[in-house]
């Protein structure tokens, strides 16, 4: 029965997700949002940076706001490469996670991140996912692709979606990728695999074949004329163009690259994808950022990016990661004012300072930081863990800062930030700037702290 409802609900799906994406394509902007600030990353040569449509995007908003903005905003038939990793119906809540000093001790805390429960199941999912799908072919150059990431709960039914939306015909694969992780059944074989369906918008695609290796019977050498070996520690084997099963691991828990994000996404399969389906003057897009991985891996290969993601986990999560990968500046984009229930940053003293080789800079005495933590879905242990700690060493719970050193009353530019890491928890309370001259008299420090909660202050020096 129930499978046969789904079945009789995919039309209703259809028209209904129809319709509401044509309505959203053709009316006026319903939420239009603007740039916060642009983050420039340091260690980038050069103070002077060009504001315009070469910098990437963050959209710390709800992905159909942004798809719409986008297309309001001269992004229709531009993007060449949409990779989306959207809920897989978990029924779950996730939590974040991060790592404080209280007294001489490190504990770690727990809180709300992101939910994948939906009020009618599956039902209601692929309702919200066709009508972003629909509308993100209208985002797609005419040589672009999407790829979407998914597992055994939707994909089959998701694929009927894509079927309507890209057509049949514009259908290339169905990328197994395979990993190893904890977890067994006894049940049933264990799931060890997700599935990613692959559609073209034309068949006018990018698509850049990958090579792979493939070991030899026995890993003895073959000798083919004309066939070139290559031997490893396994044995010889020859390079083939790559099939649609991946092997690859997957963020594990001693990874260099793990961030505490739970639905991370390896660094090796957006590479493979990325440099599959896109050239180095393509914009790749992420509608479901998560952890950023999308933009930290174009970033790398040289793609122009656009990432999307309304979690204040993710969000936090993505600025630390492309600061600490020395991005190129980009844009934070929200329809969001900042709120007054979000925490507060004290500055106890702002003065300019001369170092010993006469060059001069700013210091700045970092006070208390004023949490609302009524406004945190925190319980437990780990509440009252965050109760004393705002209590005895509140700037343990900043995440990061970052300083417009010559603010001129525009758009800041993030030219200097600080942040938490693996050997650094807590953010130092006196900050010294002498990397860039002072040329006014107003400084901005925009702050988040570890629940993802923002602001920002203005001071006169």
């Amino acid at each position: 029965m129930v499978a046969n409802y789904i079945v009789d609900e995919l039309p209703r799906i259809i028209e209904n997700g129809t319709k509401k994406a044509e309505s959203i394509k053709n009316r006026h902007l319903n939420m239009p949002m603007r740039e916060r600030e642009i983050i420039q990353p340091m260690g980038l040569n050069g103070d002077k940076i060009s504001i315009g449509e070469r910098i990437n995007r963050f959209y710390n908003a709800d992905n159909l706001v942004t798809i719409e903005n986008l297309l309001h905003e001269g992004y229709r038939g531009r993007i060449d490469l949409i990779y989306i990793d959207p809920p897989f119906l978990t029924k779950t809540s996730y939590k974040g996670r991060s790592k404080v000093r209280y007294k001489d001790t490190e504990r770690v805390v727990e809180y709300f991140a992101y939910d994948d429960r939906w009020e009618d199941g599956l039902i209601d999912y692929l309702k919200m996912l066709y009508t972003r799908l629909y509308l993100m072919r209208e985002l797609l150059s005419d040589k672009g692709s999407i790829y979407v990431h998914l597992d055994y709960r939707t994909v089959h039914y998701v694929k009927i979606l894509m079927d309507q939306i890209f057509g049949r015909d514009n259908f290339l694969n169905e990328i197994i990728w395979s990993y190893k992780s904890g977890g067994a059944s006894r049940r049933y074989f264990s799931r060890k695999h997700d599935n990613i369906l692959l559609y073209s918008k034309t068949k006018n695609y990018i698509f850049n074949p990958q090579k792979e290796k493939s070991y030899n019977r026995d890993f003895k050498p073959y000798r083919f004329k004309g066939v070139e070996e290559y031997k490893d520690e396994f044995g010889w084997y020859t390079l083939v163009n790559a099939r649609d099963v991946w092997p690859i691991d997957m963020v594990g828990r001693t990874s260099k690259e793990r961030v505490d994000y739970d639905t991370q996404k390896p660094e090796k399969l957006l590479e493979r994808i990325i440099l599959s389906s896109s050239n180095e003057d393509s914009i790749v897009a992420d509608f479901f950022a998560g952890s950023g991985t999308t933009g930290i891996v174009a970033e790398k290969l040289n793609r122009r990016w656009i990432m999307a993601d309304k979690g204040a986990l993710s969000k936090v999560t993505t600025i630390k990661r492309l600061v600490e990968n020395k991005s190129l500046p980009f844009s934070i984009m929200s329809y969001k004012e900042e709120s007054d229930k979000a925490g507060r940053l004290s500055i106890d003293n702002v003065e300019k300072v001369v170092d010993n080789k006469g060059q001069e800079g700013l210091r700045i005495e970092l006070g208390d930081y004023h949490l609302n933590i009524n406004n945190i879905d925190i319980r437990g242990k780990s509440r009252n863990t965050i109760e004393k700690i705002g209590k005895n060493d509140s700037l343990a719970l900043i995440d990061f800062i970052g300083i417009d050193a010559n603010y001129d009353g525009g758009i800041p530019i993030i030219g200097w930030q600080d942040y938490r890491r693996a050997n650094k928890i807590v953010i130092d309370s006196q900050i010294n700037i002498f990397n860039k001259g002072l040329k006014g008299n107003n400084i901005y420090i925009k702050y988040i702290d570890i629940f993802g909660q923002e602001n920002g202050t203005i001071l006169h020096i």
